[in-house]
């Protein structure tokens, strides 16, 4: 069964333009909603706690600033934007005590509601509008004229009109130029962490870090395994994101494919795939939100640990030397967003 898609002529622009939006938290999707629902006229408050670094950011953009339990009292709609592990106690603290009833709260990524960390009233509608893109080209897109895709899921809806309000922010923030696809809580929280786990982060994370090893013990020069195992991997993706798995065995050369389709399902295994169903039997059981969250009380010690053994690895230390030395590139680290 296909997705039911919605675009510009779908949504009414003027229900949310009728709101008072309170976008807490500007990150990389914080900055990018709230700028673009501004530029599209919508009346929107930044809420960000008392000292962050980030107030004069948003202020300096013309956003009016207030602390997340301000934004959330004058708003009728708020977004929250701030990281999982951050948004049950923000709930508990900001924004439970000032929901009214017909107000309208909003997530991009299902994971509090879904595993049950916050729990809205039965008085508000509870919507999610998930831009498929980070932050920066969300507006970046916006400001093209151009548009990220995105999912919309309605939880709860009180009022009766909380799909065509979920819509309408759509629209604010550009994404049904693009295209929005219907889903649900569930379905969005479930497949998300799958990916990050499995591919996105954690799949080609250690399939770079074993790659480099395997070069590097062999006797290879690191800077040769760096470009080979990680520089490269743009290209490759480049190629999926314009024409899927086809398009990149087409453009690639023959050896590479022959070494891709013969080569290939000995590193993905039965074995590994196994391990890929018990991954998401722990998403769906709640085990791994459950596992994440006793890891933030602890104070996040496995994730400090893992961050700190990364940043020694070969392939991180090579790589921030081989980046300093292309003109073309402007080098990142975590650092450069503090």
């Amino acid at each position: 069964m296909s997705a039911t898609m919605y675009y510009e002529d779908d949504a009414d622009h003027s229900l949310v333009a009728a709101r008072k939006v309170a976008v807490l938290g500007f990150g990389s999707q914080g900055h990018a909603h709230a700028l673009n629902l501004k530029d599209s006229g919508v009346d929107v408050a930044v809420g960000l706690r008392p000292g962050s670094f980030r107030e004069s950011t948003a202020s300096d953009a013309g956003l009016r600033v207030l602390t997340p339990s301000d934004a959330a009292a004058w708003a009728d709609l708020i977004m929250v934007l701030v990281p999982d592990q951050y948004q049950q106690g923000l709930y508990a603290e900001a924004i439970a005590p000032n929901l009214q009833e017909g107000d309208a709260l909003f997530f991009a990524h299902g994971f509090n509601i879904h595993f049950g960390y916050v729990a809205p009233p039965a008085t508000v509608d509870v919507a999610m509008v998930a831009p498929k893109g980070p932050g920066h080209l969300v507006r970046r897109q916006y400001e093209s004229g151009s548009g990220v895709p995105a999912l919309v899921a309605v939880h709860q809806d009180a009022t009766g009109g909380a799909k065509a309000l979920a819509l309408s922010y759509a629209h604010g923030i550009g994404a049904t130029r693009a295209g929005v696809i219907e889903t649900t809580f569930k379905a969005e929280t479930e497949t998300d962490l799958f990916g990050e786990q499995v591919i996105l982060c954690g799949g080609v994370d250690e399939l770079i870090r074993a790659a480099f090893e395997t070069l590097t013990d062999a006797g290879y020069e690191p800077e040769m395994a760096y470009f080979e195992v990680l520089h490269e991997l743009k290209l490759i993706v480049d190629l999926l994101f314009e024409g899927g798995l086809s398009w990149m065995r087409y453009s690639v050369s023959d050896t590479a494919e022959y070494g891709d389709v013969t080569r290939g399902p000995r590193i993905v295994t039965e074995q590994t795939r196994a391990t890929m169903r018990q991954i998401l039997g722990e998403i769906q059981s709640g085990a791994f939100a459950k596992e994440w969250m006793e890891e933030v009380a602890a104070g996040t010690p496995n994730l400090l640990a893992a961050r700190r053994a990364l940043a020694e690895h070969e392939v991180e230390t090579v790589g921030a030397d081989l980046r300093n030395m292309m003109p073309f590139l402007v080098a990142k680290t975590p650092e450069d967003d503090q």
